[in-house]
């Protein structure tokens, strides 16, 4: 079996339609949404993903069969006045889980993150999805506290459309 995570050329049409693929695989999930894409997203996400260069997406296939994704983006640490990654997407196709498909993913992100000089990689996650909390946990991240007093960190949202 060979397994490979390769950087998303988004120039290249058949990694787009699979990043599209995956993506959408992932939104009719339970811990997607449970909802598909909606077609002008499937229709536009790649071209509009081409045109940020703070984007940087992963896939891993299996056999040449698509079967992981990473969607990230770069941002800026002020506490550090370094870049950081923020990983906005990571799915793993159901036939393809228990490969150790996130930590290969996982593990290629922190070396493109380490190769531009970020200071960290940061994600969110559900609260009731542990199975990725354990693959995040094995792969060295965790819940911070700037004091313990405080609590953890929360992540919120306002959507604007």
């Amino acid at each position: 079996m060979k397994i490979e995570v390769q950087v998303v050329d988004y120039h290249d049409p058949q990694q787009g339609q699979d990043l599209v693929a995956l993506l959408n695989d992932y939104a009719l999930d339970a811990m997607g949404g449970g909802e598909p894409l909606a077609g002008d997203v499937t229709a536009n996400l790649v071209a509009r993903l081409a045109e940020l260069d703070h984007a940087v997406s992963l896939i891993c296939y299996v056999d040449g069969q698509p079967a992981g994704l990473t969607n990230a983006f770069y941002g800026f640490s002020t506490f550090k006045a370094k870049p950081l990654i923020n990983i906005h997407d990571i799915t793993v196709k159901s036939t393809f889980r228990g490969l150790g498909i996130s930590q290969r993913m996982l593990a290629k992100l922190e070396d493109i993150a380490r190769q531009k000089g970020c200071c960290k990689v940061t994600l969110e996650v559900l609260q009731g999805n542990t199975v990725a909390q354990n693959a995040y946990l094995k792969a060295g991240f965790a819940g911070y506290q700037l004091d313990p007093e405080m609590g953890d960190a929360l992540f919120w949202q306002k959507s604007l459309v």
